[in-house]
């Protein structure tokens, strides 16, 4: 068995729902502190965090990953159980095969390969991990990246091993990620019986326009890395339950996933100013996940593009679409931040799995990325 599918199923073993970390980085941070890594367990409330570095100058090169997976859902919907790694039709199925656990054990096992080849390598490289990616990511990257700004703490260059791919292993790599805003609208009304509307007031009739005036509004018209700015509404909520009571409140939570074109607090003031235009009563409370970043041409983008001509004999598409990721919050302390990763076609999902030949290519792509960029020279 290979280095690379042992320790995958190894990871994949571990039911790490968010933000359980079952001991996987325990497992990772043994590995790299025999590679001679120094090792620093950052734990914030139920969350497990780690970073590793081999080094301790400049330029500082980051793999970041994340241990937590999504929940499997029905076991029994499963072709093999989503917590036992199964090998069938040419795949490794099982729940974080894809999303990201075959990815965090390709930046861990390149890690080794590269120390051990370059001992005295220039700069730093560096692996962090969190068990809060897929959830709240309140404790996880988001807090560590706190404390690297109260340290003063360089980062330069982060590969992100997110699935990226769309396909096949490497046609397509995130160059940047659209903000999220989320909003939580409570429009208050006037409870009251149906047959007496005059003496109440419905929250729903009231904010029925406004809402759809927010729906139809054109944000933006986005630019030449990302789309134009969207707004979705993902909840409504209002009534008792009963079918002769007019409701005395409304519930509404809504997304922005915004372009650099616009910015949170203007999309803040244009909500609002909606909104008082139709004379609502209203609270509305904002929660920014992420502001939007780009990654221009630099060093990395051409690390990570010449080592997949290399090793997959394509030339990756960037781009800036899909969710989110960790990497938003490590791009303001200005590094420079990509994602690769294998292909995103089962994550989430029933039955997720990882090509097993993709699998195997994952840990020399990234050495090749430590390599271009700390070592002077690609994979050998």
């Amino acid at each position: 068995m290979s280095a690379i599918l042992e320790l995958t199923r190894e990871l994949i073993r571990r039911a790490s729902v968010t933000p359980e970390d079952h001991g996987c980085q325990l497992l990772l941070a043994a590995r790299l502190a025999d590679a001679g890594f120094v090792i620093e367990h950052l734990r914030h409330g139920d969350v497990d965090n780690l970073w590793a570095t081999h080094g301790t100058a400049g330029p500082v090169l980051v793999f970041l990953g994340h241990t937590d997976v999504v929940p499997s859902g029905p076991a029994e919907h499963w072709s093999s159980p989503p917590f036992e790694p199964t090998i069938r039709d040419g795949y490794l199925f099982g729940r974080g095969a894809a999303d990201m656990k075959s990815g965090v054990a390709a930046m861990t096992l390149a890690l080794e390969t590269f120390v051990q080849q370059h001992p005295d390598h220039a700069g730093t490289v560096a692996l962090l991990l969190t068990s809060d990616e897929e959830g709240p990511s309140i404790d996880g990257v988001r807090r560590v990246v706190d404390e690297f700004r109260r340290r003063g703490q360089r980062i330069d260059w982060c590969l992100v091993g997110e699935p990226s791919s769309q396909s096949i292993l490497g046609d397509l790599i995130r160059v940047g990620r659209r903000g999220s805003l989320h909003g939580h609208l409570t429009v208050h009304g006037v409870q009251g019986h149906v047959a007496y509307p005059d003496k109440a007031l419905n929250p729903i009739h009231a904010s029925a326009a406004a809402l759809a005036e927010l729906a139809a509004t054109r944000w933006d018209a986005g630019n030449a890395e990302f789309p134009p700015t969207s707004f979705q509404i993902s909840n409504i909520h209002a009534g008792t339950g009963a079918n002769n009571i007019i409701p005395g409140s409304l519930d509404v939570t809504f997304n922005f996933r915004y372009s650099t074109a616009s910015t949170a607090d203007g999309l803040r003031a244009k909500v609002e100013a909606c909104l008082k235009r139709h004379s609502l009563d209203f609270a509305l409370d904002w929660n920014l996940s992420g502001e939007p970043f780009l990654t221009e041409e630099g060093p990395l983008r051409a690390a990570v593009t010449a080592a997949i001509e290399a090793g997959c004999g394509i030339v990756p598409v960037a781009s800036t679409a899909g969710g989110t990721s960790d990497g938003r919050f490590i791009a303001p302390l200005g590094a420079e931040v990509v994602e690769l990763g294998p292909v995103n076609a089962s994550i989430h999902k029933i039955d997720e799995c990882v090509s097993m030949q993709d699998l195997e290519r994952l840990p020399g792509l990234y050495l090749d990325v430590a390599q271009r960029l700390l070592a002077g020279s690609p994979q050998a």
